[in-house]
């Protein structure tokens, strides 16, 4: 066989200094992984709040704009020679339009919404299998069996006041 001392840097070192070693190493490896994974997560929850509070800034100036350009057209269609008051229905009448459409949309989409039949009809398969799966019938302990090192606990005490149970009893006991 080869001499471990043969090996650059290595040193005559027991086996319980080599696995310390190894174990010290292996520690400061998880650490290391540990803090790079953290310092990723806090970039990336950087990013998303920068992108979450701009879209929130985007959605608040849409909205702010929506009252001035109905306003826009309804002076709008008031210069085509229609009333103002003819004006500002007809811009209500398109909104509530689109209302109505958006809302026959969504009541269309969800129509459509199915249970997961697939995933139903796995689990009531499942279910039926395990339906039909008896447990395993387990020996009882012997009081006599036990090792009793230490004195006499609640525990010992229990174990040797429950009845011994033979295999027809714990089959019938298990398939209730």
């Amino acid at each position: 066989m080869s001499d471990p001392s043969n090996y650059p840097g290595s040193t005559d070192r027991s086996l319980g200094q080599l696995f310390a070693s190894a174990t010290a190493e292996l520690s400061a490896l998880v650490h290391d992984e540990i803090a790079l994974a953290k310092a990723e997560m806090r970039q990336d929850v950087k990013r998303g709040v920068i992108g979450s509070a701009s879209a929130i800034v985007a959605g608040v100036l849409l909205l702010f704009s929506i009252p001035v350009l109905s306003f826009a057209a309804a002076y709008g269609i008031h210069n085509l020679g229609l009333g103002l008051a003819w004006s500002f229905l007809i811009v209500g009448g398109a909104y509530i339009l689109l209302g109505a459409l958006a809302l026959l949309f969504g009541l269309a989409k969800l129509k459509k919404v199915k249970p997961p039949e697939k995933s139903i009809a796995s689990a009531k398969q499942t279910a039926a299998v395990l339906q039909g799966v008896k447990p395993h019938p387990r020996p009882g302990v012997v009081a006599g069996e036990l090792d009793r090192t230490q004195g006499s606990t609640l525990l010992d005490k229990a174990v040797e006041n429950r009845p011994v149970q033979d295999e027809a009893s714990a089959v019938a006991r298990s398939s209730a």
